[in-house]
């Protein structure tokens, strides 16, 4: 099938292209410019503007059931008395539901990709195919440091990572595996779950440095700075996309992206849940890390809007680090499209042929 777009405003992380024309054949572009075929469908593209769909690199989609439930709460202690113990009463018809409600809230807003982390990855591997959304998806993996959970979780994963590959194609639904965080998955959790995606060359789907108690919390654990552990273990690969990456220092970004790790800003959440800090952007620009954008779950959002998380990323970044320069436009817009299809390795994130 053949659309072609007519006279539209086309504009992605390098700017404004100008009124153009754009074909697309086969769910990939195949001309920007003038003139086109029109074999199939054709759109009035005078009032619009063509820009590339958008990628949230971190979500729990499903939870736009939770949306507003128990807010104002640390993160802590709301993941421990609110969060998980509801969790633990949903059913896979809840899954279902709540990831085609997110997937609406997202296509309404812009948004074309998602990296997933949640429950049931074949429900909700289900509901995007059905929906036509392009969606990584991991189970979240907890061990909570206890050997018997941990061999019962990593196999559990592994079998959810067999059945979405057998099960669909990767061009739409693509497995990961989601260890949930230091704080909930022991090291040796979280090597063998960066072993497990080498096998089946997946991504590495992760929450790092959220706050300064995570930090803390590990150094008095193992006695060792959180980043330099993981290191030690290679789970510090270009597979690896960790999300918030807030309370890091420049020796921790330099190495992050020496290794090629890409990490997902949330920045509503951040502020929703007053982690203590903006991410450093400053240093992970300095360094070249790869820095992709994500809205968080709905329940620590309160919405799954793209835009709105752009907005807000750059307006955090300008606010705490006090420069008005700071993340400007286009490098924000690019933490949204381009950087987050570098991040989950797919060929989309701008407007050029062959996307």
């Amino acid at each position: 099938m053949t659309i072609l777009i007519e006279n539209v405003r086309a504009v992605d992380h390098r700017g404004d292209m100008g009124r153009v024309n754009i074909e697309i054949d086969d769910h990939r572009i195949s001309h920007i410019g003038q003139g086109g075929r029109k074999d199939d469908i054709v759109i009035d593209g005078t009032e619009l503007i063509a820009m590339p769909g958008l990628i949230n690199t971190h979500t729990h989609a499903a939870m736009t059931l939770l949306r507003s439930y128990a807010d104002d709460m640390p993160l802590h202690e709301w993941l421990q008395n609110k969060i998980w113990p509801l969790e633990a009463n949903l059913r896979e018809e809840d899954y279902y539901i709540g990831t085609k409600l997110a997937i609406l809230e997202m296509l309404h807003s812009g948004t074309t990709t998602m990296n997933d982390m949640y429950f049931s990855p074949a429900i909700v591997a289900k509901a995007a195919c059905e929906m036509g959304f392009r969606a990584f998806i991991s189970h979240s993996f907890f061990d909570f440091f206890d050997e018997e959970q941990r061999e019962k979780n990593l196999k559990e994963a592994e079998e959810n990572i067999k059945t979405l590959l057998k099960s669909y194609n990767r061009e739409l639904i693509v497995p990961t595996i989601g260890p949930h965080a230091p704080y909930t998955v022991s090291l040796d959790g979280l090597q063998a779950s960066m072993e497990m995606a080498e096998r089946y060359d997946i991504k590495v789907h992760f929450h790092l440095a959220e706050t300064e108690k995570e930090r803390k919390d590990f150094k008095e654990t193992y006695g060792k700075e959180l980043v330099a552990a993981l290191d030690e273990i290679g789970f510090l690969n270009d597979r690896l996309i960790a999300a918030q990456s807030v309370w890091l220092s420049e020796d921790e970004v330099a190495l992050l992206a020496e290794r090629g790790v890409s990490v997902s800003h949330n920045p509503v959440s951040n502020m929703k849940l007053a982690v203590g800090s903006a991410m450093p952007y400053h240093y992970m620009r300095k360094h070249g890390l790869n820095v992709t954008l994500g809205t968080d779950g709905a329940a620590s959002n309160n919405n799954l809007n793209m835009l709105e998380s752009l907005k807000f990323a750059a307006l955090l970044q300008k606010y705490h680090w006090h420069s008005q320069t700071l993340m400007p436009a286009t490098e924000a817009f690019a933490m949204a499209t381009v950087n987050g299809a570098r991040a989950l390795g797919i060929d989309a994130g701008e407007l050029s042929e062959g996307k």
